[in-house]
């Protein structure tokens, strides 16, 4: 097939795995055309039957804000018509799918059929869609897709629950690459480099507010008194000052490393004990997946999709929003020697089970499949 993927290319779930996912497919013979305003972060140079379109945004006095979701409607029907597009699969509600049903229709009124997948990630529902001012845009460009996937079950139901969506939604969950994310491939260097052969938590994510990294740092300042820990800090964002001026006033700061944006994730997280995972929201947990598959157990709140990923008591902890006290008893009973090698031969083997690539990327295929089929 050659496939139209549209996603946002800058840090964040939704993205990474939109390009994971062309990466994947590619690699089993299929044609993917990435089009967005950036390349994304997680593309390399040149791969094999994978191809990167930008949208150019037109200047003009008139308007205040440039029209991206219209230059990208053009963009992806100018590549469809162009590369013979079979289908598109835009990631993240809104502009994605709404520019993808304007493409459809032009290509439609030039006796073109092009079906549109749409995935849902998370905010896109959960926060943005349900915005007054998209609210009604989001549901009509919802039930305007072809097909619909969420990555969780409980994204599905909040899809539903919001929306009250009569098209079906099939949920497909994010996924991991088993031989990326190996704790075996990597060896100690990195381990020793940050720790010093001491015990390592980290987190990783964008530091928004949603994210809660002064929890991460608060969890930590409670188990740094009872284990020779360090703390490591992969990203950045707004909560990034907050976080550090945390560390200091709880006077840990000297064993917390902030190492900024980091693209290849896998051969830190090889070299973390416990991942820390505090989100006010999270509708799967991208980040907590690809720690499981290194062997990593994560420690996280209750909420969202993340009960679907984390399994409480055997591949980690779910605790109530903000408790961080109960997180540092959790990360400090994972860090006793039997019980971490327990847990993290069951995260990395769970992950593999439950959410390898191959397994996720064929899941795609069938829907794709199915899409064309009622196209034709």
């Amino acid at each position: 097939m050659k496939i139209g993927i549209t996603c946002y290319p800058t840090y964040g779930g939704s993205g990474a795995v939109a390009t994971e996912l062309g990466i994947a497919l590619a690699g089993r013979g299929h044609e993917v055309h990435f089009i967005s305003y950036e390349q994304p972060f997680r593309l390399p140079h040149f791969l094999p039957r994978v191809y990167f379109h930008e949208v150019s945004i037109g200047s003009y006095p008139l308007f205040e804000y440039p029209p991206y979701d219209l230059a990208l409607a053009v963009r992806m029907h100018d590549v469809a018509l162009a590369h013979g597009l079979d289908l598109l699969h835009v990631h993240y509600a809104i502009p994605h799918a709404t520019s993808a049903w304007i493409a459809k229709e032009m290509l439609r009124e030039q006796g073109r059929r092009l079906p549109v997948v749409t995935t849902l990630h998370g905010t896109d529902i959960t926060i943005v869609g349900q915005d007054h001012s998209y609210r009604a845009i989001t549901h009509f460009s919802i039930e305007k897709s072809d097909r619909i996937t969420a990555v969780s079950q409980w994204l599905k139901d909040e899809t539903i629950r919001a929306f009250g969506c009569e098209c079906p939604v099939e949920v497909i969950p994010n996924f991991v690459d088993p031989a990326i994310f190996d704790r075996a491939r990597y060896g100690d260097a990195l381990r020793q480099e940050l720790g010093g052969g001491r015990p390592i938590l980290m987190h990783i994510s964008n530091f928004r507010p949603v994210k809660r990294v002064r929890d991460v740092v608060q969890v930590f300042a409670r188990v740094r008194p009872h284990v020779e820990a360090v703390l490591v800090m992969v990203g950045d964002g707004p909560d990034r000052q907050a976080a550090e001026e945390e560390a200091r006033t709880l006077g840990v700061a000297a064993d917390v490393r902030f190492l900024g944006k980091i693209d290849a994730v896998a051969p830190l997280l090889a070299a973390a004990d416990v991942y820390v995972f505090p989100s006010e929201s999270e509708s799967f947990g991208l980040s907590a997946l690809e720690a499981l598959a290194c062997g990593v157990p994560v420690v996280a709140a209750r909420v969202g999709g993340v009960p679907e990923v984390v399994r409480d008591g055997v591949t980690g902890a779910l605790l109530p929003l903000g408790d961080v006290e109960g997180m540092a008893r959790a990360v400090r009973t994972f860090l006793e020697p039997a019980r971490w090698r327990e847990a993290s031969a069951a995260a990395a083997a769970d992950a593999r089970a439950r959410f390898a690539t191959a397994d996720v990327v064929a899941r795609y295929e069938g829907i794709y499949a199915e899409a064309l089929a009622r196209a034709r």
